[in-house]
């Protein structure tokens, strides 16, 4: 079989596509060369640079498996590739540690003014006054919207905080430990952060927009690492700068790279921000890469276990 990579995958995970006799070929595309590239291969791998859209689909006549190494499948058009009989695999479980992680640093740094004192020392500051009045976790209230893999690595790790755990997510499954499930409303009351982690869904807008900063305590700390789109960032800055919610941290944006419309808020004293690196640990791209790898071998040669 022939396989196309665009965005990259771990040594691990090329050896085990190779070894199970596949033609491997690694390279970045702009979108018309993926368009003529594509008729040539039975198998795609991407993460979240590459778009494989309708368009993809239809001119991959030979493709039977479309995959991406990460949590979330928004950029394939999952629908129209299923219509075909293509397979749809990604990897929910392998980048939810290192995304748990990165949101609790984000936690911390808005929590202790991290971003801000560490970019003032390196200018030759010295602001121990002005960055005196941090915050702990501890006791403190995180209200968690999304509870699938990611949602509850956060949780597990909150907890080991000493906070206390609220979680709005409708299809909730029970865990092996204890975490308040809760209405949105009272979530958005009551707790000192909140935090994000759900599929940004286009029909239903933002999870976090006007309506909802409306609701929230004030004060409190909003931290987005899943999807850009899932909060509203023209109310998130409103809010910010009416000192209704007092620091945000995100690591995903509604354009990326930001356009000049969104500097205001990067460039913001009282926001974290990253470049979408949540998943992107040595040991996440590791498993990443391993695990997709194996789940290409196996849906591409249904016969080998």
């Amino acid at each position: 079989m022939n396989i196309l990579i665009t965005d990259g995958i771990s040594e691990e995970g090329a050896k085990i596509l190779t070894d199970a006799g596949n033609i491997v070929d690694q390279k970045s595309l702009k979108p018309d060369e993926l368009l003529k590239a594509i008729p040539d291969y039975d198998c795609i791998i991407v993460r979240s640079a590459t778009k494989v859209t309708r368009e993809v689909i239809d001119a991959g006549k030979r493709l039977k498996v479309i995959a991406r190494g990460g949590v979330g499948v928004d950029n394939i058009d999952v629908r129209h590739a299923e219509s075909k009989g293509i397979r749809v695999l990604n990897t929910p479980l392998a980048s939810a540690i290192s995304v748990a992680e990165l949101t609790l640093g984000h936690m911390l740094a808005v929590s202790r003014f991290l971003h801000v004192s560490s970019a003032e020392m390196k200018a030759g500051k010295w602001p121990k006054k002005e960055y005196a009045g941090g915050t702990e976790l501890y006791r403190k209230t995180l209200g968690i919207i999304g509870l699938g893999n990611i949602g509850k690595e956060v949780a597990r790790r909150a907890l080991g905080f000493g906070m206390t755990v609220l979680a709005y997510d409708p299809p909730f499954a029970p865990m092996d430990f204890i975490v308040e499930i809760t209405t949105k409303d009272r979530l958005l009351a009551e707790s000192d952060f909140i935090t994000l982690h759900l599929p940004f869904n286009p029909a239903l807008g933002p999870a976090i927009g006007k309506k909802e900063l409306a609701m929230v305590k004030k004060g409190v700390v909003i931290i987005n690492c899943s999807r850009g789109g899932v909060v509203d960032q023209d109310a998130l800055l409103e809010a910010l700068n009416a000192g209704v919610v007092g620091a945000a941290a995100l690591d995903v944006f509604t354009h990326e790279p930001p356009g000049p419309a969104e500097q205001a808020l990067i460039l913001h004293p009282r926001v974290s921000v990253s470049p979408h690196v949540g998943g992107t640990t040595v040991e996440a791209q590791q498993r990443v890469g391993a695990e997709i790898a194996l789940k290409v071998v196996k849906a591409l040669n249904p016969e080998r276990r």
